[in-house]
């Protein structure tokens, strides 16, 4: 009888001491929140002086919710680039020609292992430098190509662990009926992946949305840039990027939410296993053997 967890169930003991160690951490945890929250007390962050200008009507008319509508545009284009990339190379691992396997390996390896703020900074010079005329906006297009690229990577994981993942008598099944291997994985094969990997994708979001800020690093005007800009004239920083930061938990919560609605409702509909991922989508792509994504 196989068992589901990696270690031994603690016994009596065991759940005293873990019983134990949980409360002095909440008292711990509890300890520290309370004299943050007197520390700022008393320098006098609560005032209503530094809050206002960061909630009054001038701060989301100019500021949130402008920052907000570019982290959804660059998110929404990233999203939509990397899962054509994530399906196109990750069809190509799963390719019968070894010359489209080697290129598409390549091309998903380097990728998942440049760091996407050296990328955003990399293409903001190129479009910024050598292609003004051609590119409008350099700092959103290298925002959006550099999250195509590294999450694109990532979803190409999942396209090859998700076909890899589903029981060997689908592609079988294909084969039998006179289908070629490339029509199987085209017309049997990958369909149920993609249904499988969709809450995993969905998850990846929130990769996206939170990677997005690191574009006010090249001066892209999305919610977090929005956020500092509107406190150097405030001079009330922790006041602006609390509210900046409310914003960014609910959309991921959100999105949290939605991948965990789309596994259970997806999870009759395919052979594969449907699974809603942590964000990057490591525990389904480490099952076909394909590491964690790096960061």
């Amino acid at each position: 009888m196989s068992s589901s967890v990696l270690f031994d169930a603690p016994g009596p003991r065991g759940r005293r001491r873990q019983t134990v160690g949980n409360v002095v951490g909440v008292v711990v945890v509890l300890g520290v929140l309370a004299w943050m929250l007197v520390v700022l007390n008393t320098k006098g962050q609560f005032s209503a002086d530094l809050w206002q200008p960061a909630l009054d009507a001038r701060a989301w008319q100019s500021y949130y919710v402008p920052g907000l509508v570019n982290t959804l545009r660059a998110a929404a284009f990233a999203t939509v680039g990397a899962v054509v990339f994530g399906i196109v190379f990750g069809m190509g691992r799963l390719s019968h020609l070894r010359a489209v396997r080697w290129v598409s390996s390549v091309a998903v390896e380097f990728f998942r292992a440049v760091p996407v703020l050296m990328m955003m900074i990399f293409f903001n010079a190129l479009f910024g430098f050598f292609f003004r005329e051609v590119v409008a906006e350099p700092a959103f297009t290298a925002v959006v190509v550099a999250l195509i690229l590294y999450n694109g990577s990532v979803i190409a994981e999942l396209v090859r662990s998700g076909v890899n993942n589903l029981p060997r008598g689908q592609g079988e099944a294909g084969l039998s009926i006179g289908l070629t291997r490339g029509q199987t994985l085209r017309s049997v094969q990958l369909p149920q992946a993609l249904i499988a990997m969709l809450p995993a994708v969905v998850s990846q979001l929130v990769v996206v949305l939170k990677d997005s800020a690191l574009g006010q690093l090249i001066a892209y005007g999305e919610l977090l840039r929005s956020a500092q800009v509107l406190q150097s004239g405030s001079g009330n920083p922790l006041q602006t990027l609390f509210v900046a930061a409310v914003l960014f938990i609910l959309l991921n919560a959100l999105l949290s939410w939605v991948a965990h609605r789309l596994a259970r409702r997806l999870s009759s509909r395919t052979s594969g296993r449907t699974d809603e991922g942590p964000g990057i989508g490591p525990s389904i792509a480490m099952r076909a053997g394909g590491g964690i994504p790096q960061t």
